[in-house]
């Protein structure tokens, strides 16, 4: 390659270069910002107000649970509504207190919307259109529960105790032992 031409895109690596350093030094990259009083979609709201992740998508679905002969607890919910941010610890308290006891089904109701009821091992049969909702069936599919807003765990876990025949599990405190995720309370906060 000729000198000229070997010198002339050198000259343009080189402008290119420095163009990505200025753009890198002067442009600053928007705060991450999560907030727990806002109808805003910030991701899945169990892994950032819940600290726990593994809830969405849920391990089993009503009609696996119901034929199985389970007690299944159904949680109405969005991720982008305050209030459903707000209950999210409720739920993940639900699981670390159940375990495998109980199928815990936490379900975003945006596809459940103006959608023909499909009958008793149909999610939509249950939800009343509010969000958070919580709804426990015994292993005979009958409610024993139905409630929406911010629910005490206190309330749900009696339920589900009748339901299931299993007393408290211990560790089954008051609902105010609940907590956020450490680090990301932390970063909400922050705001």
């Amino acid at each position: 390659m000729p000198l000229p031409r070997l010198l002339s895109r050198f000259r343009a690596g080189l402008w290119a270069l420095v163009l990505s350093l200025v753009v890198g030094l002067v442009w600053e990259p928007a705060a991450a910002s999560a907030s727990l009083d806002n109808d805003r979609y910030d991701g899945n709201i169990y892994a950032l107000y819940a600290g726990n992740g593994s809830l969405v998508p849920p391990r089993s679905s009503l009609a696996q649970s119901l034929a199985a002969h389970r007690v299944a607890v159904l949680v109405f919910y969005l991720d982008d509504s305050a209030a459903s941010k707000q209950f999210s610890p409720v739920v993940s308290e639900l699981q670390r207190l159940w375990g495998n006891r109980i199928d815990l089904i936490p379900l975003v109701t945006d596809p459940l919307q103006n959608r023909p009821d499909g009958g008793a091992d149909d999610p939509a049969h249950y939800w009343d259109g509010l969000i958070p909702q919580v709804v426990v069936l015994d292993r005979d599919g009958r409610v024993v529960f139905d409630r929406h807003g911010q629910v005490s765990v206190d309330a749900i876990n009696a339920a589900v105790s009748d339901a299931t025949g299993v007393p408290l599990p211990p560790g089954a405190g008051s609902s105010a032992t609940l907590s956020f995720n450490e680090l990301n309370s932390e970063v909400v906060a922050s705001r």
